[in-house]
């Protein structure tokens, strides 16, 4: 079975392709970002101009036509159809306590800014201390622990506003 790929053009037009339809295209690369192509009888002139392959999107000029191109695979048409965003801004509103141990230490106040992968707390289980950091940007509402507190599996310490 071949991939299958839906490509939005200057975020207007939609066009649906498969890989068996790539392996189709009679295309000559002239350089590393240059390419000739010949589709239908119809000689095409490339060139990409920009490309970010992480978000997949990319700027390709045509035959002197310069055209925006977003590129989805089928995994990202599968986590759009369950109503995901791939690089979407994390919605984490709570720390809760990945295992029970002793809170050594809070390196964070009620009211402080903090970005994500900011160290939060340390957490000691199992002799080995475990520090905690920030799995988005934003502000701590609450600490719901104290430095020295026993805590459960689950047990809520930090919410976020």
């Amino acid at each position: 079975m071949s991939s299958t790929y839906k490509t939005k053009v200057n975020k207007k037009f939609e066009f649906e392709f498969t890989e068996e339809d790539i392996y189709k295209i009679d295309i000559v690369t002239n350089s590393d970002s240059n390419y000739h192509l010949i589709q239908n009888n119809t000689s095409y002139h490339t060139e990409i101009l920009r490309s970010d392959f992480n978000s997949r999107n990319y700027e390709v000029k045509i035959n002197n036509n310069t055209y925006q191109i977003e590129v989805a695979n089928q995994l990202d048409l599968k986590i759009a159809a369950m109503g995901f965003s791939i690089g979407g801004s994390k919605q984490v509103h709570a720390i809760k306590a990945p295992m029970p141990g002793l809170l050594l230490d809070i390196q964070v106040t009620i009211g402080q800014e903090v970005k994500e992968d900011d160290p939060l707390l340390i957490l000691e289980a199992m002799k080995m201390e475990n520090n905690i950091l920030s799995p988005r940007d934003g502000v701590i509402k609450s600490i719901a622990a104290n430095t020295g507190d026993a805590v459960d599996k689950g047990q809520l310490l930090i919410e976020f506003e």
